[in-house]
């Protein structure tokens, strides 16, 4: 089954648990952190999850664009995150798996994710340890950019690792997802496609999200 993961970026923050309410026919809350190091802009944080969190039955998918994460995923995890995803670029690979076991011992799902400069193969020294993984369809750090249908190729290579594996690993896509956008990265292979604007600026967000399953 697809799964919709709409990202609160594109929401009203002066009416944050309203907009969280009017996703609830979806299947994640995506939540974008970043930190203006790791990427050139600054959201939301810790304080932001905590406080979402009783507000939505929805598991938290929040994807750390922020400098050397091991610092924080228990943190992220214990305010309240479902699903902690963080960048392979954004530290060293041994830390990057310390990052996955810690969100792992707080018994939350870990992932890593790839900017689109990336490499697929990035993604293979952690791939056993992952519930999720995360391909960038746009370049991380502002919300409303294009698709880059380029990155397909990286979703199918990783597709076929985790078929290959037999692994129970989810493949997300990110930026860029709309109706017209959705169906090329399902027919390449991911499974939760977070999706913005297309969202949150439909006349009938329940209808969008049934739309991006590919229920309409």
């Amino acid at each position: 089954m697809i799964k919709i993961a709409p990202s609160i970026l594109s929401a009203d923050f002066a009416n944050l648990e309203r907009d969280i309410r009017r996703i609830d026919t979806a299947d994640y809350v995506h939540v974008d952190v970043m930190d203006g190091l790791f990427v050139p802009n600054i959201t939301i944080g810790i304080p932001v999850v905590k406080s979402i969190r009783p507000t939505t039955a929805l598991p938290l998918d929040v994807h750390l664009m922020i400098d050397r994460p091991v610092r924080y995923v228990e943190t992220f995890c214990q305010a309240g995150a479902d699903i902690v995803t963080v960048h392979v670029e954004a530290d060293t690979e041994e830390n990057t798996g310390k990052a996955l076991e810690l969100i792992r011992a707080q018994g939350r799902r870990p992932g890593v994710v790839i900017k689109p400069g990336t490499p697929a193969e990035a993604v293979l020294p952690f791939l056993d340890q992952c519930a999720m993984v995360l391909v960038m369809t746009v370049e991380p750090g502002f919300g409303g950019q294009a698709f880059m249908p380029d990155m397909m190729d990286k979703v199918r290579a990783i597709r076929g690792w985790i078929h290959s594996r037999g692994l129970d690993c989810e493949l997300e896509v990110d930026g860029g997802i709309g109706p017209a956008t959705a169906p090329v990265a399902v027919a390449a292979g991911a499974n939760v496609l977070v999706a913005g604007s297309a969202v949150y600026k439909a006349a009938d967000i329940p209808g969008r999200i049934r739309e991006l399953r590919g229920q309409n």
